[in-house]
């Protein structure tokens, strides 16, 4: 069985490299859980930079949650699920983590490449989030990840729409910090890299931290965060959850009616 992911060391750098071609990278389990064990290693032998990227012949950064392990009739997202601690687990890793992306990157993916401090792709990155295809209820958390990041207008658009945005209008609206020719991604992404850990690295650290946590203060009502989960109960337990996995499995279009 391949590795779901493997992982390199250049000095100070550390690379995690998606290796799920048959499944178009999709963020199962296995992925998820080698993915955070990468990232507790890292931090344990001190990495200061770490890029996350695909297989360099990889035209999928990555197909997002894997549709096959989603749970029916229930909160897929919940606080305890894989790819919410892998999220967790980039945001709190204590030196910049950077995303590579070359090919398209879908759903859950592309929360996880905002989830990262920076994101450098080249002109065959896009970038979708397709709830609304899946008929699936996404969390609260997941939309603030998009709103501290991109503007309302496209963040609406995109959720409403679930069609992709390319590179160059993810480079406009912020997704991607550089927008590179493909030929020059590696080392553009490594060069800078390499000069983030030629840095300080407990001013870093503790910058991200500060940052993070000035991002995420964002206080919310008790009654507002019971009227939302309410909200996505229903979503959850709706016969459109249900036909939209169905479909998915099946491989056909999804017919939603609303209940």
């Amino acid at each position: 069985m391949t590795e779901a992911i493997l992982t390199e060391r250049q000095g100070l750098i550390g690379t995690v490299i998606f290796n799920q071609p048959a499944t178009r990278n999709a963020l199962g389990r296995v992925l998820l859980e080698e993915l955070m064990a990468a990232l507790e290693d890292f931090r344990q032998q001190g990495i200061r930079v770490v890029v996350i990227r695909a297989a360099a012949e990889s035209q999928v950064w990555s197909s997002g949650h894997d549709i096959a392990e989603l749970p029916s009739n229930e909160d897929p997202l919940q606080y305890s699920v894989p790819l919410e601690k892998a999220f967790r687990a980039i945001k709190e890793f204590p030196g910049p983590v950077i995303a590579m992306v070359h090919g398209s990157v879908w759903g859950g993916a592309t929360q996880l490449v905002l989830c990262c401090d920076i994101v450098i792709g080249d002109e065959t990155c896009r970038f979708a989030i397709t709830p609304a295809n899946l008929g699936l209820p996404f969390n609260t958390t997941g939309l603030l990840d998009f709103m501290r990041r991109l503007p309302l207008n496209l963040v609406k658009e995109m959720f409403f729409t679930a069609a992709p945005v390319k590179a160059a209008e993810a480079h406009k609206w912020g997704i991607l910090n550089h927008l590179v020719d493909a030929g020059d991604l590696e080392n553009f992404t490594y060069d800078m890299a390499r000069l983030i850990a030629s840095k300080a690295p407990l001013v870093i650290a503790v910058a991200k931290e500060q940052l993070r946590v000035l991002a995420e203060a964002e206080p919310i009502a008790p009654v507002v965060m019971e009227r939302i989960e309410e909200l996505r109960y229903m979503v959850a337990h709706s016969a459109d959850y249900a036909e939209g996995i169905r479909a998915f499995k099946e491989k056909r279009r999804p017919v939603f009616t609303g209940k």
